[in-house]
C-alpha cells in the first residue's frame, strides 16, 4: 500500500488496574505498526490512570457510561478506522493486521468482528469459556469491534441512551450500510475469576437497563428471532459432543446460563414493575 491507514484503538476504563497492562502491551505487540491508543477512564480511583500514562499521551476522562467513553475517545481519534474493546481484553498479535487486510481488500467493508475466546481462573470461569466457544462466527451473537472511521461517524457511534446491548446496537445499525466480515484472529477475554453469584447479579443488573435496547423495533425484532434463551439452548445442544466433551464444565455452563436468564428476567420485570 502506498498509504497505510492509521488505526486509533480505544480502551474505555474505569478501575481497571488489575488488567490494563496485560491489554495495552497487546496493544503495543501489534504486527501493524500505524497505532494511535487512547484511553478514556471514568474516574477511577486506583493506579488505571498512571498504567495507562505508561503506553500513551492520549489519556482523557470522560462518563458516564462505557458508551459514551467510546465516543468521546473516538471524537479525539485521527485514525482512518477505530478498533473498540475493553481493558479485560488482549488482543492476539496479528488482530490489527487482519482488520486492515479485510478492509483495504474490499472497500464495501463496514465493519469487522473480532471473535472472542475467554481465560482465567476457576471452574466458573472455565464455564464462561465453554459458553463463548459456541458463538464464535455467529453475527446474531457476537458484535463488530472495528469500523471505519466514516461509518462510526455518520451513525453517530454508540447509542449512549443505552447500558445494555449497545454493542448489538451499533452493529445492526452498521451492517445496514454494508458487509461486516469475520477475521480468525481472536481477542482472549480475561474474566478474572468468576463467581456464581457475582455473574447472576451483573446479569440482573444489565437487563434493568435492557428495555431501551429492546424499545427499538429492530433490535427486538432481531433478540426474538435470533438470539434469545431458546435460540441459544438450540446453539448450545446443536454441538452435544463439544458441550459434553467435559460433562461437569458442560452442566456448569447450563446451569450459569440457566441462572443468568432467570436473574435476568427478574431484573426486566421488576424494573417494569416499579414504573
Amino acid at each position: 500500500m502506498s498509504h497505510d491507514p492509521l488505526v486509533s484503538i480505544i480502551v474505555p476504563t474505569r478501575n481497571s488496574a488489575t488488567f490494563l497492562r496485560a491489554c495495552l502491551e497487546s496493544v503495543k505487540t501489534q504486527t501493524y505498526p500505524h497505532i494511535e491508543l487512547i484511553v478514556v477512564d471514568r474516574d477511577s480511583t486506583d493506579t488505571t490512570k498512571q498504567i495507562a500514562g505508561d503506553y500513551t499521551s492520549h489519556v482523557y476522562n470522560h462518563g458516564p457510561e462505557r458508551s459514551a467513553q467510546r465516543n468521546f475517545g473516538v471524537s479525539k481519534a485521527k485514525g482512518d478506522y477505530v478498533a473498540i474493546i475493553d481493558s479485560d481484553m488482549e488482543l492476539t498479535p496479528k488482530v490489527i493486521e487482519a482488520c486492515i487486510g479485510v478492509v483495504t481488500k474490499d472497500s464495501a467493508v463496514r465493519g469487522v468482528i473480532i471473535p472472542e475466546e475467554s481465560f482465567g481462573i476457576g471452574f466458573w470461569t472455565r464455564c464462561k469459556a465453554l459458553e463463548r466457544s459456541f458463538y464464535v462466527g455467529n453475527d446474531d451473537i457476537e458484535a463488530a469491534r472495528f469500523f471505519a472511521r466514516t461509518t462510526y461517524d455518520e451513525l453517530g457511534g454508540y447509542d449512549t441512551g443505552l447500558v445494555a446491548g449497545e454493542d448489538w446496537d451499533l452493529s445492526a445499525r452498521v451492517r445496514a450500510t454494508g458487509p461486516i466480515i469475520h477475521i480468525q484472529e481472536f481477542i482472549r477475554h480475561n474474566e478474572g475469576h468468576i463467581r456464581f453469584m457475582d455473574t447472576v447479579k451483573k446479569k440482573y443488573y444489565y437487563t434493568q437497563h435492557a428495555r431501551a435496547y429492546l424499545a427499538k423495533s429492530d433490535n427486538k425484532t432481531t433478540l426474538t428471532a435470533n438470539n434469545g434463551p431458546l435460540q441459544r439452548y438450540k446453539l448450545f445442544f446443536s454441538r452435544p459432543a463439544h458441550l459434553f466433551r467435559h460433562p461437569l464444565v458442560g452442566l456448569g455452563m447450563l446451569t450459569l446460563k440457566t441462572a443468568e436468564y432467570g436473574f435476568g428476567a427478574a431484573g426486566y420485570y421488576f424494573k417494569k414493575t416499579s414504573k
